[in-house]
């Protein structure tokens, strides 16, 4: 089994790369103890102490998930937030807060932050967390997992070519299984029909749209059926795969 310095399985992206975490907080302290902490499970790390200084970082890192300050000295955490989601739009977002209160706790969930922990936490809360909002959302992997794909409950075996929706095989074609696979290599990204065609049937663009059209509504009738769905239409822009949210 590979695992990180930290003894647990090694987690990392999809594509194997270390994950990429951005802590933000104004008391350097905490931030180095926080980045100390996330680097011994091999993620890469940057840190920032304001809004400002956030937000460039995001740009330059793209992060998987931030680690995030609701108290900061130019912002708040929730102003933060929009401006994250402006840059990547699918980062988990972990809140850090020191009030308590039921309403700060409903603020950050709905403004689009993904968790919350209240200070004084220990370091390997915030790590179990994160760890749990990267592989919900389908950002994720163990090393020792193989070549597997998951999307919040939807899991796909590439060697054993199997297709699991909550537990329940789905039977796919191998069109089927290969137009999956591409969303699944993607999650939360939209897609044009023009590179699902070139990916997936190898095709340029010129008059094949319905292809993919028809493949997507067949992938719909086996995966979302009876489910909460999962493949979204982005009118004018493709296709995207993303977890369903509790």
């Amino acid at each position: 089994m590979n695992t990180a310095r930290s003894g647990r399985p090694a987690l990392t992206r999809l594509d194997g790369t270390p994950l990429r975490v951005l802590v933000v907080d104004d008391d350097p302290d905490l931030a180095e103890v926080l980045s100390g902490a996330l680097r011994y499970e091999g993620w890469q790390v940057r840190t920032a102490g304001d809004g400002a200084s956030a937000v460039a970082a995001a740009r330059e890192l793209l992060p998987d998930a931030v680690v995030l300050d609701v108290m900061l000295p130019d912002t708040d955490g929730f102003t933060v937030l929009r401006a994250l989601h402006t840059v990547k739009s699918d980062v988990c977002v972990l809140f850090l807060t020191a009030r308590d209160a039921v309403e700060d706790r409903i603020k950050g969930i709905t403004a689009g932050g993904d968790d919350y922990v209240t200070k004084p936490f220990s370091l390997e809360e915030v790590v179990a967390r994160l760890r749990g909002l990267l592989r919900r959302a389908g950002m994720a992997r163990q090393l020792d997992e193989g070549p597997r794909l998951a999307v919040g409950d939807l899991v796909m075996d590439e060697e054993a070519r199997e297709v699991a929706r909550g537990g329940e095989l789905i039977e796919l074609s191998p069109t089927e299984f290969e137009l999956l696979r591409f969303l699944m290599r993607n999650p939360r990204r939209v897609l044009s029909k023009a590179q699902i065609l070139d990916r997936v049937w190898s095709y340029d663009f010129g008059g094949r749209a319905h292809v993919v059209e028809l493949y997507i509504s067949y992938l719909r009738k086996k995966v979302d059926a009876g489910r909460e769905p999962m493949i979204h239409t982005v009118r004018g822009a493709g296709y995207v795969i993303k977890p369903v949210t509790p």
